[in-house]
């Protein structure tokens, strides 16, 4: 069985035989008993165990697990709704897989992955959520084809324009062009947790549209929710800006029951544009 899958060593397509992977070259790729794949070779890594922890792992279950950004996941999800069938779609820093497996229930004819660098999210991902393929990699280096993805999901990921340009479809010969979404903080995302340890809190600005692409549509979402102090500390560390808390501002949260906090997203729709040679020679 072949899958989207190329070789991180030697960028050959990689074919499924039992529970192993291999390209011609002979390298090869065990499935883990939860059901990932790490293709993430030793030389790529830039620490022993790149990506979020097990803590922020945890976090994140336990936040995400309220469903308090369940309107963003469903969002997310009916952006898929014009895809053809057999399409393939791509999260990109899919951690425990809240977003991906809704991506497969939306999207339910399309081969749905997810990849991350964390290997606890994606352990947790896989074994939950058997109906999509993850693997444990880079997002700066994804382990698929050029031109694989009908569809890119990035959810607080970074973005790197050149790997985003290789992956997505080229509207050219009959083919639609590959959509690309993006969720990233709206204006005033956790401005009140940001307040705790901020005098002047800032909004938020949109992103900028990566190379190779255009940009075609763009929401803001809002909610507002009222939390339970735990389930508050839960979203600061599942947040880049938990390295910012100290001592003084998690006594602060913890001297309160209950704190409103908004939660706001940019959520961006680009479409790739035509192959633009100085972008791509530089892939």
């Amino acid at each position: 069985m072949t899958m989207a899958y190329r070789c991180p060593i030697c960028q050959h397509p990689l074919t499924l035989h039992d529970k192993t992977l291999r390209c011609e070259n002979k390298h090869s790729f065990d499935y883990a008993k939860e059901g990932y794949v790490n293709l993430l070779p030793v030389q790529h890594k830039k620490s022993k165990d790149p990506g979020d922890n097990l803590d922020m792992v945890q976090a994140r279950r336990a936040f995400l697990a309220s469903n308090h950004y369940q309107f963003l996941q469903q969002a997310i999800a009916q952006q898929l709704n014009d895809l053809p069938a057999d399409s393939t779609v791509v999260d990109l820093g899919c951690g425990e897989g809240f977003y991906t497996q809704a991506l497969k229930q939306q999207a339910q004819a399309c081969q749905v992955y997810g990849v991350d660098i964390s290997k606890p999210a994606v352990k947790y991902a896989a074994k939950r959520y058997p109906d999509c393929h993850f693997s444990v990699a880079s997002i700066a280096q994804t382990p698929f084809a050029d031109g694989t993805a009908a569809a890119l999901v990035s959810v607080f990921a970074p973005l790197f324009d050149n790997e985003l340009a290789r992956l997505a479809q080229v509207p050219d010969s009959g083919q639609s062009a590959g959509i690309l979404l993006v969720a990233s903080p709206g204006p005033w995302h956790l401005k009140e947790l940001k307040s705790i340890i901020y005098q002047n809190v800032e909004q938020h600005t949109p992103i900028a549209c990566p190379q190779g692409f255009m940009q075609v549509e763009q929401q803001v979402l809002t909610h507002h929710v009222t939390l339970e102090v735990d389930m508050a500390k839960h979203l600061v560390m599942m947040t880049p800006f938990a390295w910012k808390f100290r001592p003084e501002h998690w006594q602060a949260l913890s001297q309160l029951t209950h704190i409103n906090v908004t939660l706001e997203f940019y959520l961006t729709r680009f479409e790739r544009v035509g192959n633009i040679p100085s972008l791509l020679d530089s892939v």
